[in-house]
């Protein structure tokens, strides 16, 4: 579930592509484009409700189970904006294929992996796969279409990543209880058959630019230092505890991501983050409300259906039936917030939205060991999903007003890998409450909400203090 939302920032990349170049069939480039992004999307939320399945086939600790999902997210965070510039350098068509290809035989992969260390490591793989194809399924359908004809097919696309986020948990769950977990790797095999075979018939040709450098020291340094934080945190927070090896492990990491930023800013615009961006308070102040929000709704989403099978007693598919009201009102509220914000500003809603969302967290208190759905769960994920309709829908529209038109490509990019950096510090800070059992697993999970909700707390301060001077503007229609 913390891929939710995220297509909005995604898309927007899709808008500055100014310059459509055609399609023999842009029905099937739409049906392409859409199939491979889901790919990402269905496996960003999948994957945890197979977790305590996977930890027990395995005999994975929590550490392991934490990087089963941050070797995904780690790629993915770091090489996001690396697969968009990519695009541009060897062409959109030849990456979507790449991107397809080491998707579906990273999942393959995963499927056979005979113990812990092969899965994270497919796992890995799968995420570069993701950073591919999700941008360039995007520049693509900007190329493609032009005026509202590109409106609709970027509002499909954001609409069926809904979709597959939603139905990924169930679908997940569903699998896992009747076939075994490593078919939640395996479906991913004949929709990456599919897109490729779509990619090849229908995407056109576009022209490359070869004389475009891409920034792989600023990759190879982020994707480092995220890597080490990653591990100093997961590490330290579990059962290595704070030695000096995981010390020293998160102080290289945030060494490389200094050097990182020394990096971009010598690059000036022809890097993967323009620091230019930062030079604007409003978009400093939602850069902060992203990893802030994300980062919690990582975290939790990850520990609420493993508590809920590993405490609670329910199923793999019960577990993720219950998130299901997530996506399905934020479809339903996102509108309005849309609208009030293009009335009002972003300010308001990016305030209360992120408050409201803490207050849901904190309603998470009442999840007894028992679990009872209809009045201890269902309550909370209600106000979250509430609050976080409230934030999503002005958030792109924001992202985009903060910045000048040359910024809105990389703005909305980087903030898209923002939020998956959110996640991927919070999963690795969770080991703590996988490492328990029983009413002690409630207890760290009670721990660990109001810990999510004190960030999202942060968050509303951010967007009070820091975004009062956007103006209102019409936000897009949100995508969940």
């Amino acid at each position: 579930m913390t891929s939710t939302g995220h297509s909005q920032c995604d898309r927007a990349a899709a808008h500055a592509h100014a310059a459509p170049v055609g399609a023999a069939h842009p029905r099937l480039v739409l049906a392409t484009c859409i199939l491979a992004s889901s790919l990402a999307f269905v496996d960003g939320s999948v994957v945890n409700v197979a977790l305590p399945a996977i930890g027990q086939a395995l005999d994975a600790p929590a550490g392991g189970l934490q990087w089963i999902v941050n070797g995904y997210l780690l790629p993915l965070s770091a090489l996001l904006l690396l697969g968009g510039a990519a695009g541009d350098r060897w062409g959109r068509r030849p990456l979507l294929l790449a991107g397809i290809l080491v998707f579906g035989l990273a999942s393959l992969g995963c499927a056979l992996a005979p113990g812990l260390a092969t899965l994270v490591v497919a796992r890995f793989v799968q995420g570069c796969g993701a950073a591919m194809l999700m941008p360039t399924s995007l520049a693509v359908l900007g190329d493609t279409f032009s005026g509202e004809a590109r409106g609709r097919a970027i509002g499909l696309w954001a609409a069926a990543g809904a979709i597959a986020g939603a139905v990924g948990p169930v679908l997940g769950g569903v699998l896992v209880d009747w076939v075994g977990w490593r078919a939640v790797f395996l479906i991913n095999l004949p929709l990456a058959a599919a897109a490729f075979l779509l990619a090849l018939r229908a995407v056109p040709a576009t022209t490359a630019r070869p004389g475009q450098s891409l920034d792989w020291p600023g990759a190879l340094l982020a994707t480092a230092g995220l890597g080490l934080v990653s591990w100093g945190l997961t590490e330290g927070a579990g059962s290595l505890g704070w030695s000096a090896a995981t010390l020293g492990g998160t102080g290289l990491g945030l060494a490389a991501l200094l050097l990182f930023l020394a990096v971009e800013r010598r690059r000036g615009e022809a890097a993967m983050m323009p620091l230019a961006l930062f030079g604007s308070g409003a978009f400093t102040g939602l850069t902060l409300l992203t990893l802030l929000v994300y980062g919690a709704l990582g975290g939790l989403f990850v520990l609420l259906p493993f508590v809920l099978i590993q405490a609670g007693g329910y199923s793999a598919s019960m577990a993720g039936a219950a998130l299901l009201p997530l996506p399905l009102l934020l479809a339903v509220f996102s509108p309005l917030a849309g609208s009030l914000a293009g009335r009002f500003g972003p300010r308001l809603l990016l305030t209360t939205g992120p408050a409201l969302v803490a207050a849901g967290f904190l309603m998470m208190l009442r999840i007894a060991p028992a679990a009872a759905y209809w009045t201890q769960v269902l309550p909370a994920l209600l106000v979250v999903s509430i609050g976080l309709a409230g934030a999503v829908a002005p958030l792109t529209a924001a992202v985009l007003a903060s910045v000048g038109p040359e910024h809105t490509g990389s703005a909305s990019g980087l903030n898209s890998a923002v939020a998956r950096t959110g996640g991927l510090v919070a999963t690795a800070l969770i080991g703590p409450v996988l490492l328990t059992t029983g009413a002690a697993l409630v207890d760290a999970f009670h721990i660990a909400a109001i810990s999510a909700a004190v960030s999202c707390l942060g968050a509303a301060l951010a967007a009070f203090l820091m975004i009062g001077g956007l103006p209102p503007a019409h936000a897009p229609a949100p995508s969940r």
